[in-house]
């Protein structure tokens, strides 16, 4: 069993390049498996990462992935932030439709992450930037 990490723990990875998305994984990896998370569920929570950290290169061309623990009462969990300056989502209802993309890519990148994570949050603005919060709960 690996040792308890303290709440207050945060990681946060600046977005400008692959080598970027790379580091949040691996960082986001260890604070799972630090957290006791088993392997299927480590590799799920970096997936996420991967997903959100490429949206914001793509889209945004920059900005940060804040990885974290969470607690809620007697359960805990990791958390990602994934946000950026760019231009915003218009249309969420369509952008988490399975197949949908804005870039000629496969458009799993969102509802991807809704699927692999347990709670999911979208904060966006166009012109002005997006947020997006998703949490995975130990089991």
């Amino acid at each position: 069993m690996s040792a308890a990490i303290p709440e207050d723990v945060e990681e946060d990875v600046q977005i400008r390049s692959d080598a970027d998305i790379v580091i949040a994984r691996r960082r986001g990896r260890l604070l799972a498996e630090r957290s006791g998370f088993s392997t299927t569920d480590q590799v799920l929570f970096t997936t996420a990462i991967s997903e959100l950290a490429r949206n914001i290169l793509l889209y945004a061309r920059g900005g940060r992935i804040v990885l974290r623990q969470v607690r809620n009462y007697d359960t805990h969990g990791v958390m990602v932030i994934a946000s950026d300056n760019g231009p915003g989502i218009s249309d969420v209802a369509r952008a988490m439709e399975p197949g949908y993309s804005t870039s000629s890519s496969l458009g799993l990148g969102l509802p991807g992450v809704k699927r692999l994570m347990d709670e999911m949050s979208i904060d966006t603005r166009v012109g002005l930037g997006t947020t997006i919060t998703a949490t995975k709960w130990k089991r």
